[in-house]
């Protein structure tokens, strides 16, 4: 792929747990502006894989990396970044929303506190975060309330603002509807699709509807490697490999 046409990109990666390989060889780009989903049988490496780019496996000291992982040209472990600068830049939302034990106002306000980002300015960027995750008119009067009283859907939502507060250039996102109901997973993924006109987003999702739904471009991994990658709509309709074939119509097992 061209240069110009790459956000985001493992090179050879490989990836242990003490002496378990979970990560083989890996190698992919993300396009800027594009929805990749991650698919792939559960412990096939997928949320392994988008928490390497996150930087969160440097808080197990028994994972070691080899191989590239770049953002921009530039590699995320060769040392000029710390894991809190790789984290502003790239965005994490998890499977189980996790709001912080503060309002609503200082669950996204905390973020911006410890990043340094000038008092007389977080309101307004707060105000953003929260139109842009499609959940300000639903709180705008509810700010000081615990966002621990939200419900799920309303607290995943809010975890998105509290990423994009930041102005990060990527969003990894994993399994980010598990936990919610079909209405909140609708909501979700239309976010999802409205994002990407300004962020590079990268989803793992076990659910093959919700791929076709958002994701441009889709990657089935199998046993920690990449079996297959592809225009969304041509890996499920037209699989090159009999294993993704098999997974995608549900003859996997």
């Amino acid at each position: 792929m061209n240069n110009d046409l790459v956000k985001l990109s493992a090179e050879s990666v490989n990836l242990w747990f003490g002496s378990k390989q979970v990560l083989k060889n890996i190698n992919i780009d993300f396009a800027p502006n594009q929805v990749t989903a991650l698919i792939g049988p559960s412990g096939c490496g997928k949320s392994t894989l988008l928490r390497a780019f996150n930087r969160m496996h440097d808080l197990s000291p028994d994972a070691r990396i080899e191989g590239k992982l770049v953002l921009e040209g530039q590699d995320l472990y060769d040392g000029h970044f710390s894991a809190t600068q790789v984290r502003r830049r790239i965005g994490m939302v998890f499977q189980k929303a996790n709001p912080f034990p503060k309002s609503i106002y200082e669950n996204i306000n905390y973020g911006l506190k410890i990043n340094d980002i000038p008092k007389a300015e977080r309101k307004g960027i707060i105000e953003n975060a929260l139109k842009e995750s499609y959940i300000w008119d639903e709180l705008k009067t509810e700010l000081d309330k615990p966002a621990t009283r939200l419900s799920g859907g309303q607290q995943q939502r809010l975890c998105i603002a509290r990423a994009v507060a930041l102005r990060p250039e990527v969003i990894l996102m994993d399994e980010p509807c598990s936990a919610l109901d079909p209405l909140s997973t609708l909501k979700i993924e239309e976010l999802i699709v409205k994002l990407k006109k300004d962020y590079t987003i990268v989803i793992v999702t076990h659910n093959m509807q919700q791929a076709q739904r958002v994701a441009d471009k889709t990657v089935f991994m199998y046993l920690g490697e990449v079996i297959e990658e592809g225009e969304t709509k041509e890996l499920f309709n037209n699989p090159k490999n009999e294993l993704t074939g098999n997974y995608v119509k549900g003859r996997f097992g």
